[in-house]
């Protein structure tokens, strides 16, 4: 051995197993759970009955009614997440019952304090977030059966009939989509950290194909989402109580909390997905956007963010394409952005249609079988933010990125 070679440090791979990434089914949660031990019956009826009980005004009453469990019958990371997510779709609906106009400001104790212990377990905040609402409420009907729509379904709901039960699972799929892009930014990587030009330049191309077929999948929404019923009786379930005008001060959890505790809704920002493909191609957004986006971190698992992390740490992706004076990994780094701006643009127009169209035409509705428009969040997302500014940001700067061919 080399004298000098002992002074080197050695990276490890990058792979998907140190992150409890999965190979098949990426960020999302393998097989979720469907029931809880015995000792949790009480949740799994509420749960399995949230809709009906929310649409007839009987929900908080039937959870001021719920006895205080203890958590310690929950094994294992999987019964840990389907408690979260049992839980937190109770919390959205016990606040959210009556509307923007009469949220609940205290969570009881029998709910609050099992929801802080597992979020706590678990390195989740209290609330809803992708990782529930997403990652880990699908099932498939048959295992046998490729994922896709007819044969998936959701393991909680809120109201909104076809139109919820579409808006999770397309999200779902969006995520499945995303699975041989996280594969390629990984073999990306580890080419950069142990040179292999052909490797980087298959990842590349792949991670392009990739992202245009999370681009189709998101157009499913399209299909199964119904605007309005989107916007009048969906949104609001998805809604935190940060930067909220509905909630200006915060949730009160019970016997956890004398102070009110802020915590931003779900957002698409909480997937880990675009975090990780952003840090890999080394697009940086506008302070703002990026404040925001950080934030959205601490509201994934903590092994999610971890991974974001570290492609952040591994070699500049950039620095690399550009020092190599290579075309073609030029121009098969410039697909790889201009795939991505295109995906946010797409972003763009679904949110125009599901959020500042349907809130415009839902002003218009003088009487209808849906709600009365909910005020408080017209121009944010359920994250909080100022949408539609936020979106055209990110998305410019994902543009910004492009490099320009050395003449």
């Amino acid at each position: 051995m080399e004298p000098q070679s002992q002074n080197l440090k050695t990276t490890p791979p990058l792979t998907l197993e140190r992150f409890h990434i999965s190979e098949e089914y990426g960020f999302l949660l393998p097989n979720p759970l469907k029931e809880l031990p015995d000792h949790y019956r009480p949740w799994m009826e509420i749960a399995s009955k949230l809709p009906h009980l929310i649409d007839t005004h009987q929900l908080r009453a039937q959870v001021n009614e719920m006895p205080l469990l203890n958590c310690q019958f929950l094994t294992g990371y999987k019964e840990q997440h389907l408690a979260h997510l049992i839980l937190s779709f109770i919390t959205m609906g016990y606040v959210w019952q009556e509307g923007e106009t009469q949220p609940k400001e205290v969570l009881p104790r029998n709910l609050a304090l099992p929801f802080v212990e597992v979020s706590r377990n678990l390195g989740l905040p209290p609330i809803l977030v992708h990782a529930d609402l997403v990652l880990a409420n699908w099932a498939a009907r048959n295992p046998e059966k490729p994922l896709e729509i007819r044969n998936l379904d959701p393991i909680v709901s809120f109201p909104g009939g076809e139109s919820i039960r579409g808006f999770i699972l397309v999200t779902v799929l969006v995520e499945k989509a995303a699975v041989p892009g996280i594969k390629a930014l990984v073999q990306a990587v580890n080419a950069l950290l142990k040179p292999s030009p052909d490797c980087l330049l298959q990842a590349l191309q792949r991670l392009t194909l990739s992202i245009q077929d999370i681009t189709r999948t998101l157009g499913q929404m399209h299909d199964y989402v119904d605007p309005d019923i989107f916007y009048a009786v969906i949104r609001i379930f998805l809604s935190g109580w940060k930067d909220n005008p509905a909630m200006p001060v915060g949730l009160v959890y019970e016997g956890v909390s004398e102070e009110p505790l802020g915590y931003s809704g779900g957002s698409a920002a909480q997937s880990t997905v675009l975090h990780a493909f952003d840090e890999f191609l080394g697009i940086r957004h506008s302070k703002e956007s990026a404040d925001f986006l950080h934030r959205m971190r601490d509201y994934m698992p903590p092994s999610h963010k971890a991974f974001i992390e570290e492609i952040h740490l591994a070699p500049s992706l950039r620095d690399h394409v550009l020092s190599s004076g290579d075309g073609q990994l030029l121009t098969a780094y410039n697909q790889c952005v201009e795939a991505l701006a295109a995906l946010r643009s797409y972003h763009i127009t679904m949110v125009t249609k599901y959020l500042i169209t349907a809130a415009s035409r839902a002003k218009g509705r003088r009487t209808s079988h849906l709600p009365g428009p909910p005020r408080s969040l017209e121009e944010r997302g359920t994250g909080g933010m100022a949408v539609l500014r936020f979106l055209k940001s990110v998305r410019d700067r994902t543009l910004e990125a492009t490099l320009q061919q050395s003449s």
